[in-house]
């Protein structure tokens, strides 16, 4: 998977650190077909104080998706003008499309003290690791790299080309699952989801660390 452009353009340790903010950044991240988006929802029903992170993509939307709720979606341009401004905590070239985080939107709910979830690749976390002090880090699994083959056939969301892209971007994010702080199975995903509540709870600084 090629991070093309961004690599040439700059790095992120040219960027800001956003030093100790008072809420926290959980980055989770996975394999297209692996569940996020599902395993996320039930997260955010049982653990209704996390915010959501809404990301930039210059990909179209997919049925019934809604904008500024999945994603924002802008163009080529408006994507460009974005990264030109510095206004992305981060940025990657994913599956054929432009994906990134606000940096604006990320700091603002850090401050308020909020903790706030990002969805993005492995590229993505990249970047923010040596950026944003004290980010959990959660690689969300397959049960089989077999599952997760199925689940992406029967989506049936993507053509014949694009589902065997994603099947070998994914094969190389698994690759890079050691990099995260903590690895979760989606197996069944309301196990999945408060596996993932009990990482947050576990690495919230205690009161007398404060």
């Amino acid at each position: 998977m090629s991070r093309g452009l961004p690599t040439a353009v700059e790095t992120a340790a040219e960027r800001p650190r956003l030093s100790s903010p008072p809420g926290r950044l959980i980055v989770l991240s996975g394999p297209s077909g692996v569940g996020k988006d599902t395993v996320l929802q039930e997260l955010f029903r049982i653990a209704p104080s996390l915010h959501y992170s809404v990301s930039y993509t210059t990909r179209p939307p997919r049925p019934g998706e809604v904008d500024g709720v999945a994603y924002s979606f802008v163009d080529e341009a408006g994507f460009q003008a974005l990264r030109d401004r510095h206004e992305l905590l981060e940025y990657a070239w994913v599956h054929g499309h432009w994906y990134g985080t606000g940096e604006a939107r990320v700091r603002a709910s850090l401050e308020r003290g909020e903790d706030i979830v990002l969805k993005i690749d492995v590229q993505g976390a990249a970047w923010i690791r040596p950026r944003v002090e004290g980010a959990i880090f959660i690689f969300l699994l397959p049960p089989s790299p077999e599952e997760l083959r199925r689940r992406l056939t029967e989506r049936a969301t993507e053509s014949a080309d694009s589902l065997e892209l994603r099947w070998e971007n994914a094969r190389k994010e698994m690759a890079d699952q050691d990099q995260y702080d903590y690895r979760v199975v989606n197996d069944d995903v309301h196990r999945a989801a408060r596996e993932i509540l009990e990482i947050i709870e576990r690495s919230r600084p205690r009161a007398a660390d404060q």
